[in-house]
């Protein structure tokens, strides 16, 4: 991803339901209990973690029992620690306190709890990134010092290589044409990252890579449940069984989500936002634009797609009286500049919202050059049947308009190739006289027209009067 290209606006919970999430995850909430247990006797090592015979009191505090009780007990503990809910007053004896942000977890703001979650996060995000207890033992010299070159682990890697993992999963979950809030195939996310998007047939060895980073994606996805920013089916471990052995149930082969299946939470989704706005990324979200001008709206909202702009404009009507919105979205939509034939057709998009309601602010604009049009389109829609005639001059000009807005809005899509099409049928003699628009976009929509239409007779005549229309705007 680049910090430079704003991303898809996402869609957050409110503040409120997401610091209950945060608060009823498995390791802040363990955290918590850890913190609030701990008291004067309770000691730490020099890097902070609990003394080992205090381990096992941690763990049955916690309830936990087993094998891994004493290393879940541990890995909360050390969040406790790196979330300010725990504090080492003396470094030296190993005493520990209350941190200052416990409290923040029972009388704290929203907001306040979700800075403590997402403390928390890069805890457990770091963590993620180390290689496995196994790995760290096996390349563990005599001396008990652990041999950074056998593991062949760096450190910085993978952790880009998680950031990366989890900001192709953002990006899925944001965009309008992605899954949204369903899961998505491991497989299909580790392919994101390695194979090249020029790629048509993936080699062997890059097939191998993929699966290697689907096995390492399955244990930091374990890890990462926990802190809640993932839900997560982990790989069937059928799969990773011996080929020989019998399976130990019957399965169908086709099935995906036996390979893994992840998704990001709505706290996830608000965690990875907080993440790209700290590095830098433009991360909008709906409803950023509520409290801003008509002029930032249509701007700001032209970069989403048609579902995130909808919502973002009622959010921004919900704030105004129609009648007032309808004149602000109006003077907003006037304009010369690239930007303002998409401006004037989100525009005619947040007035259908308005309803009836905007109709006074609408008929006073029917004289003007550049909102006439669009005022005209929409009282026909209303039904109104009193609509002054528009001249043939204003037709076209809103023709070239309505495709340079298209254009703005979605490329060459198969929408517009359409209405490229009816355009040139349903007026025979288009070409002769769209050249002469006076539109800022008249040269850049005839060439649109002449790259879309798939009758090359028709396209050449696009292109000719293309070059007409440039030459009489001086270009």
């Amino acid at each position: 991803m680049s910090d430079s290209s704003p991303l898809p606006p996402v869609r957050l919970h409110p503040e409120a339901e997401l610091a209950r999430d945060a608060l009823s995850t498995p390791l802040l909430s363990r955290a918590a209990l850890l913190a609030r247990w701990a008291g004067p006797g309770t000691r730490v090592d020099a890097g902070g973690g609990l003394v080992e015979d205090q381990l096992a009191p941690a763990a049955e505090v916690l309830g936990l029992t087993g094998d891994d009780a004493a290393a879940y007990a541990s890995e909360a503990w050390r969040v406790a620690v790196d979330a300010g809910l725990v504090e080492v007053v003396d470094e030296e004896a190993g005493t520990v306190t209350a941190g200052e942000d416990l409290a923040l977890l029972t009388g704290g703001s929203p907001h306040d709890i979700l800075a403590v979650w997402l403390g928390a996060l890069e805890t457990v995000l770091a963590d993620a990134s180390v290689p496995d207890l196994d790995e760290l033992m096996e390349a563990m010299d005599e001396g008990g010092e652990v041999d950074l070159s056998q593991l062949d682990w760096n450190p910085e890697a993978e952790a880009e290589f998680l950031d990366g993992v989890l900001g192709n999963l953002y990006l899925l979950t944001a965009s309008e044409d992605g899954p949204g809030d369903a899961p998505v195939p491991l497989p299909a996310l580790a392919a994101s990252m390695i194979i090249p998007g020029d790629m048509d047939e993936p080699t062997n060895d890059v097939l191998e890579q993929v699966s290697d980073a689907m096995m390492r994606l399955d244990d930091q996805f374990r890890l990462l449940e926990p802190i809640g920013i993932v839900a997560y089916r982990p790989v069937d471990e059928d799969l990773m069984a011996d080929p020989e052995e019998e399976p130990s149930a019957s399965f169908d082969e086709a099935d995906v989500s036996r390979y893994g299946m992840v998704r990001l939470t709505p706290l996830g989704v608000y965690g990875m936002r907080a993440r790209l706005l700290e590095a830098g990324f433009d991360a909008p979200a709906v409803g950023d634009l509520a409290d801003k001008g008509a002029d930032v709206l249509l701007d700001g909202s032209s970069g989403y797609g048609s579902r995130a702009a909808l919502a973002e404009t009622e959010q921004w009507l919900v704030r105004r009286e129609p009648v007032d919105a309808a004149r602000e979205l109006l003077a907003a939509a006037r304009g010369s500049d690239p930007g303002a034939p998409l401006r004037r057709l989100r525009c005619q998009q947040a007035l259908s919202l308005v309803g009836g309601q905007a109709e006074p602010a609408v008929r006073e604009v029917l004289d003007d050059p550049e909102l006439g049009g669009l005022a005209r389109v929409w009282l026909s829609e209303l039904g109104a049947t009193d609509v002054p005639a528009p001249s043939e001059d204003l037709v076209f000009w809103l023709t070239i308009d309505t495709v340079a807005a298209q254009l703005a809005a979605e490329g060459n899509s198969e929408e517009l190739q359409a209405l490229v099409e009816g355009l040139a049928q349903q007026h025979s003699g288009f070409f002769s006289a769209a050249w002469r628009v006076d539109h800022p976009a008249t040269p850049d929509v005839l060439e649109a027209m002449g790259r879309l239409h798939p009758d090359k007779r028709i396209a050449k005549e696009a292109r000719k009067a293309a070059f007409k229309a440039r030459s009489q705007q001086g270009g």
